[in-house]
């Protein structure tokens, strides 16, 4: 009973912070993009690899919680 509670804090508190850090992520970048649209050829690749980090961030989470 306690390890289920335990993993399921570690799904919920590896997902909170990948998810509020993709949302910066978007959201810096739209508002980059608003400010120069010239610019959403440069910012597109490097919003997209660091949305993909804080992905795995979360995946990291999963497989921990699934491991125990």
């Amino acid at each position: 009973m306690e390890i289920t509670l335990v993993k399921g804090a570690v799904i919920a508190i590896g997902g909170i912070a990948p998810a509020l850090a993709i949302g910066m992520i978007g959201s810096k970048a739209m508002e980059s993009i608003g400010r120069n649209p010239e610019a959403s050829g440069k910012v597109l690749v490097p919003m997209l690899l660091g949305m993909a980090f804080a992905e795995a961030i979360a995946i990291y989470a999963l497989v921990l919680a699934f491991m125990g």
